[in-house]
């Protein structure tokens, strides 16, 4: 008998330690699970499109080690605004790739990906942009993230993406609350104002200036000009204040937890070869 009740004593701590180590799952999502991810925590949401034809052939890249190497993203929403989660938002997927954001890095180690289903060269439809503010709000509240912090792939490698597209409804979003953009209430910049120093304050890294430009213009503008257009003071001038007047204290970006554990060499960059 004591033999038995020992035994069923060691059965019952197994099954909780299954329990407490399994992945914390959003019910907003299917589950379907990748096993190409590390652990970390985030600060940031970073969309992308899955330049494919369909969520499906998506899924397949994002679950398995595909010509180009592992990938993921921990949400996948397809055309229809379905929604699926293949990795645990506690954990590091493999997305961003050679990144930089508000002087960050490694933004795998401190971002939450978010893959869209579209291909790049169409308008979103109105039921995966539903579902996406669903989500967004969601994972806002759930991790204290600031909703100004939300940017697409190619704001953060702007020398190599362009995702989520010039298709993308920033303005939309940032109607719902969430991403950075101008009120249009700030007025012209003042003497002196130096566009360069508003657009690395925004996040953009400078290293490519045509590249940043042609991110920033991609974001705010529709478009992907390499060069300084008409107006684009007055964005800056407007972003730069925003995000000046954020209380003391708000999490930014630059204030996101670094790395943890070591990610495969550029992991989550090659995602472009067969999705991007």
């Amino acid at each position: 008998m004591r033999l038995l009740l020992l035994a069923l004593s060691f059965a019952a701590v197994a099954l909780a330690g299954c329990t407490t180590t399994s992945p914390p799952r959003n019910p907003l999502a299917e589950w379907h699970a990748s096993p190409n991810h590390g652990p970390r925590r985030a600060r940031v949401i970073v969309l992308h499109h899955t330049a494919m034809d369909s969520a499906e052939g998506a899924l397949r890249v994002l679950q398995t080690g595909n010509a180009g190497g592992p990938v993921s993203s921990h949400y996948l929403i397809g055309d229809d605004g379905r929604r699926y989660q293949l990795v645990s938002e506690q954990a590091r997927a493999w997305h961003a790739g050679d990144s930089s954001w508000a002087g960050i890095n490694d933004l795998n180690s401190t971002s939450i990906g978010i893959e869209l289903d579209n291909d790049g060269h169409e308008p979103f439809s109105e039921a995966q942009i539903q579902s996406l503010l669903v989500l967004l709000a969601d994972i806002v509240e759930r991790n204290g993230i600031q909703p100004h912090l939300v940017v697409g792939h190619g704001d953060i490698a702007p020398t190599k993406k362009d995702d989520p597209s010039a298709w993308f409804p920033w303005q939309r979003l940032a109607e719902a609350g969430f991403g950075l953009w101008p009120t249009g209430g700030v007025g012209l910049p003042p003497p002196g104002f130096d566009p360069w120093a508003a657009l690395r304050l925004v996040g953009y890294d400078l290293a490519d200036p045509g590249a940043a430009l042609a991110a920033f213009h991609r974001h705010y503008r529709g478009r992907d000009d390499r060069t300084w257009l008409p107006g684009d003071d007055v964005i800056l001038h407007d972003l730069q204040t925003q995000l000046i007047a954020l209380p003391a204290g708000a999490p930014r970006a630059d204030m996101a937890q670094g790395s943890i554990g070591t990610p495969p060499p550029d992991a989550g960059e090659r995602l472009n070869s067969p999705v991007r």
